[in-house]
């Protein structure tokens, strides 16, 4: 059995602390059978049996064992794939039309008996917020591109004390283009305006969530079981709490209420097919349920003094 990690291009990734390296090395080191599958020799014909170009690697771990001292390709093969194998959808969103179309071509080769973790069927099914919305634990949230709808939405916060609001896209990741405004400047609709034409469509907002100063949980699951939690903590005077952009972190307990509706959600996501989740939480609010390509298993596993990548084998 061969597993095949589907990833971005290697000089677009971040190589020291890539969860997808991370677990393609500590499944080579394990005597697993892996290689990586890029864009550029991703296709498929309906008319011969699936096969790609798929590249070998040499990479080491530093001391501590978690973050990547090197990763370097090596040799590439033309290898048929078979239902024995596993391709990881390993793909950095946006999810954009390219990243529909990658879905798709990845259910054909679903459809032909390929494993695919995650499912595309599951990943095309749930946005990553909108998923997390429909949770009774979620912040009040407003999408959309109506301008009426949100100053009414804007209105009832205010009426509910609340004074900031956070506006993000809904297809984006590591915080890119997320703001926090006052609800109280006179020109919310028109910042609300612009938001929706930088972003071309529906944008969200919410409001600002005052446990983020004190941290956001990250929260790793696979096959429905929490691998290990951590609580990333915004730089002084800051409030994104992401770690790209300088936020520390430290391992924590999940509570026993937010475990309980993260266990719940994973049992019923490994139904669409969807083995890898990662959660952000704030205070006991479900913020984002990450599936399209979950991380910061480096970090989860630095904090545990635990590579939880030899968990998700286990698991596999």
């Amino acid at each position: 059995m061969k597993h095949i990690l589907f990833i971005d291009p290697i000089d677009k990734l971040n190589i020291k602390k890539d969860s997808s390296l991370m677990l393609a090395t500590t499944m080579k080191r394990s005597g697993v059978e892996v290689y990586l599958l890029f864009e550029k020799d991703f296709y498929l014909n309906n008319k011969k049996s699936p096969e790609f170009v798929l590249y070998d690697f040499a990479s080491e771990f530093y001391e501590d064992g978690y973050y990547l001292k090197s990763f370097e390709l090596q040799t590439s093969s033309l290898m048929s794939v078979s239902n024995v194998d596993i391709i990881h959808m390993r793909i950095d969103p946006p999810f954009d039309t390219r990243y529909l179309r990658y879905l798709w071509m990845l259910r054909y080769y679903q459809e032909k008996g390929i494993r695919i973790v995650n499912s595309p069927d599951g990943i095309l099914k749930f946005n990553e917020k909108l998923h997390a919305y429909t949770q009774e634990s979620s912040l009040a949230s407003f999408v959309g591109s109506s301008s009426e709808e949100f100053l009414k939405f804007t209105s009832q916060m205010l009426k509910e004390n609340h004074q900031e609001l956070i506006l993000k896209p809904l297809d984006l990741f590591q915080g890119i283009g997320v703001e926090k405004i006052s609800l109280n400047r006179k020109d919310l609709k028109e910042k609300f305006e612009l938001k929706i034409k930088d972003n071309n469509g529906p944008v969200v907002a919410q409001p600002f969530c005052q446990e983020v100063t004190r941290g956001e949980i990250r929260s790793l699951y696979f096959k429905g079981i929490e691998l290990g939690s951590i609580l990333k903590v915004p730089k002084k005077g800051e409030f994104l709490a992401n770690i790209a952009q300088g936020a520390n972190f430290h391992a924590i307990t999940l509570s026993s209420k937010v475990k309980k509706e993260c266990d719940r959600i994973c049992s019923e996501l490994l139904l669409e097919g969807i083995d890898w989740v990662a959660f952000d939480i704030m205070g006991d609010h479900i913020s984002e349920i990450n599936i399209t390509c979950p991380g910061l298993l480096v970090e989860v596993s630095f904090a545990h003094k635990k590579n939880l990548a030899d968990e998700i084998l286990k698991l596999i």
